[in-house]
């Protein structure tokens, strides 16, 4: 150790001691730094799920399966039902009762759903309209029940609770045990353009018709899970539905002169398709670019008009799905063509009604192949057999392998642009509900965003695929502005319920979609977001991820800290709004500026401060001397000239990056959110250049923050967030000089 002056040594350790002791008592300080981690927010890691975000050694989930005959009266608009669910008790622990979804009694004359919304006078209304809401009676729907079985025929006891109905055990189901017992039920099924919902029948009046579409139509089992046990909250009609994996029998009866598409496979193709159309549908098999036929217009238009007294039986088999849909109607046209997903193949298929051609024969099918194949190449290869869009006006909903979706023409066959986008956009994103949440199975009882956040943003990737200018509404970061920049009374934060929301569309879809993309695009990068987010799909299909599964998974792939991001993006409402406060421009001098004093309460400073000294002046300030604004030139400046030449060689010294201007920048952040500092700096001369500060500048102040840049040409221009990456809600303060203002440095 070199000998130290003592002076000096007790001169600094006083000058250490003086900065270090508080000079008087202060409260103490939470933390509230915006990077703090987030142990205080995820729920603790265990066995069944680690803190990595995988599922642990001891995850389970339970199995429910389901043999079901179901037949429709096409006349009077009821469905009828038989099931026998089979319950697998994979928890290690018992079960004294089941909880089985009612979701259909949320439109029974007694729901209290209605209840729960506010209603005020309507000033004006038409007379259809008056008429519905305060003089017709109410829609009868929900579950008619009329047994609960074992399988020895004995009545089992049950309670129906609202849309929730407990089971109750003859004795406890113990841990790899099995239950099975029986449920006959029929509803009035609804019309759901006059009276609402996911599901039910659409009427056309020209021709006497029904298109179905069936969903929610059977008593279905809750989830039983490590994180809450019971998933049996009430289905208030926003948050949607968590639901075990099973294996589905379903033999469904309608009228003869019917087509029909559901989950699963088909077992008695032969029984239902003509000749004709069964040698159409081969050759749909074996064609991967242009979708054939395989009922025709001509045969639906025939059929809308035969109103058969006779039935026919559809058999579907589906393995290890959560759901069941069907759809079903005299007036399908139908159309399928081949997918090849690696060495599997898979069917794309649409059904609709004359009414939705020439639209739908142009574009539904290639658009389901299209986002089978765009979801598959950032997820995991599509894994069911077929996948099938419906055409049901006002509708967009999706089950496992099928989903329906709205967008017509005119009745003179024409559509706008409008039309014919939103049409793909909605058969994009609920076929892409295959993958979330029908596969990657979460709970959208609780977290709306986690499976539409996810799709939205699957969806824009896809949309921008299939056409580049794609006229997309919600996942670029700027198309989420006007939310987040809204009245802070009118928002919750990403992470609240989904029956608590106000803005479900902002909320739910746009905005987690828009945070997905600043993390591909800004922070993490492609490359190590596509990896992440591909091992959390793959981790998690047919399982049951959280929030925190997606949130851990997201970090563990990526060896990226994103607590700063998540607290901020998913648990509040704060914004993002960046700014420019001031820019300075410095001048290098051999002149001391008057009163300097060499700063040195650092080592790296004290360093920096030893020796020959340069001096850089603002312009402006009292030291500042015009004849100063000139480019760097360092034969002028002694201390640097000497220093060059003493310690480079000439071939070192022409390698030498030689800058000629200096600025100070300083930026400040009127909004809570923290985000990279990305800025694009405009040269005299018109070239660009792009710099970006990640998140972490803010870590020790997040008020303002300052970098120097040192560049051989004049600044022109500097503007913060040019490609509107971070959502930033006030780009006014965003570029200096300001627009209306001159540069002082002109």
């Amino acid at each position: 150790m070199k000998k130290i002056n003592l002076f000096l040594f007790i001169a600094l350790s006083f000058s250490i001691f003086a900065q270090e002791a508080p000079k008087s008592k202060q409260p103490g300080q939470q933390d509230v730094n915006k990077f703090r981690q987030m142990y205080d927010l995820l729920a603790t890691p265990n066995m069944y799920r680690t803190a990595s975000g995988a599922p642990g050694p001891e995850y389970y989930q339970q199995q429910a399966d389901y043999k079901m005959d179901i037949e429709l009266d096409d006349k009077n608009q009821k469905l009828y039902g038989v099931e026998t669910i089979t319950y697998h008790n994979n928890a290690k622990e018992s079960l004294d009762y089941l909880w089985i979804q009612m979701d259909q009694n949320q439109s029974a004359k007694t729901s209290k759903s209605p209840l729960v919304e506010n209603s005020k006078i309507d000033p004006a209304i038409n007379v259809t309209g008056f008429s519905r809401k305060y003089m017709e009676e109410k829609f009868d729907g929900g579950f008619k029940i009329e047994y609960i079985k074992d399988q020895t025929g004995k009545a089992l006891p049950y309670t129906v609770n609202e849309t929730m109905m407990r089971i109750d055990l003859p004795k406890p189901l113990l841990h790899g045990e099995k239950f099975s017992f029986s449920i006959k039920w029929w509803y009035n099924i609804n019309n759901y353009m006059l009276d609402g919902g996911r599901s039910g029948y659409e009427h056309f009046p020209i021709d006497g018709n029904n298109l179905y579409v069936l969903a929610q139509f059977y008593p279905r089992m809750a989830v039983y899970n490590d994180v809450e046990g019971w998933q049996n909250m009430q289905f208030w009609g926003s948050g949607e539905f968590a639901l075990p994996f099973g294996n589905f029998e379903v033999n469904i009866t309608v009228p003869a002169d019917h087509i029909m598409e559901a989950t699963g496979v088909l077992q008695n193709r032969s029984d239902v398709f003509t000749a004709e159309q069964l040698k159409r549908y081969a050759l749909a098999e074996k064609s991967f670019d242009i979708p054939v036929v395989v009922v025709t217009q001509a045969e639906a238009t025939l059929a809308e008009k035969s109103f058969s007294d006779k039935k026919k039986i559809w058999r579907f088999k589906a393995e290890n799905v959560r759901d069941f849909g069907i759809a079903t109607s005299r007036k399908f046209i139908y159309d399928a063509m081949a997918v090849q997903l690696g060495g599997k193949q898979v069917m794309a298929v649409s059904l609709y009604p004359k009414e939705g051609n020439p639209l739908w024969e142009e574009f539904s099918t290639r658009a389901v192949a299209h986002t089978i194949k765009s979801y598959s190449s950032h997820t995991f290869d599509y894994p069911y057999p077929k996948a099938v869009s419906v055409n049901a006006q006002d509708q967009g909903m999706e089950y496992p392998m099928i989903c329906w979706n709205f967008g017509r023409p005119d009745s003179t066959g024409k559509y706008s642009d409008r039309v014919k986008y939103g049409m793909l956009g909605v058969i994009i994103h609920e076929v892409g509900h295959n993958f979330f949440p029908m596969i990657v199975n979460s709970d959208e009882r609780q977290w709306t965003w986690m499976d539409e956040g996810l799709n939205t943003f699957m969806e824009y990737l896809a949309e921008i695929e299939w056409e580049a200018n794609f006229p997309v509404d919600r996942g670029p970061a700027r198309l989420i502005v006007p939310y987040m920049s809204g009245d802070q009374s009118n928002l919750e934060p990403i992470m609240s319920n989904s029956e608590s929301i106000r803005q479900f569309g902002n909320n739910a879809y746009g905005k987690p979609a828009a945070g997905l993309n600043i993390l591909r695009e800004t922070i993490m990068g492609r490359e190590l977001f596509d990896f992440a987010f591909k091992t959390y799909a793959n981790r998690w299909k047919f399982k049951h991820p959280t929030p925190e599964d997606f949130f851990r998974t997201m970090e563990d792939a990526s060896a990226t800290d994103l607590d700063w991001f998540i607290r901020g993006w998913f648990y509040t409402t704060d914004f993002n709004d960046i700014g420019i406060k001031e820019v300075k421009r410095y001048f290098v001098s051999n002149d001391a500026p008057k009163g300097f004093k060499a700063n040195a309460t650092s080592r790296r400073r004290r360093l920096a401060n030893s020796g020959p000294m340069v001096y850089l002046i603002a312009e402006g300030s009292e030291n500042y001397k015009p004849e100063m604004n000139k480019p760097l030139q360092i034969k002028e400046i002694k201390a640097l000239d000497e220093f060059v030449k003493s310690n480079f060689t000439p071939e070192e010294r022409a390698k030498l990056v030689t800058p000629q201007y200096f600025y100070e920048v300083t930026f400040n952040k009127p909004g809570g959110l923290v985000m990279p500092i990305i800025i694009e700096i405009t040269f005299e001369d018109g070239t660009k250049e792009m710099q970006t500060f990640p998140a972490q500048i803010w870590r020790l102040n997040d008020a303002e923050v300052t970098r120097t840049l040192a560049t051989k040409k004049i600044i022109a221009k500097i503007v913060v967030d040019p490609n509107l990456e971070t959502a930033d809600i006030d780009t006014t303060n965003n570029s200096w000089p300001k627009t209306q203002e001159k540069s002082k440095f002109d």
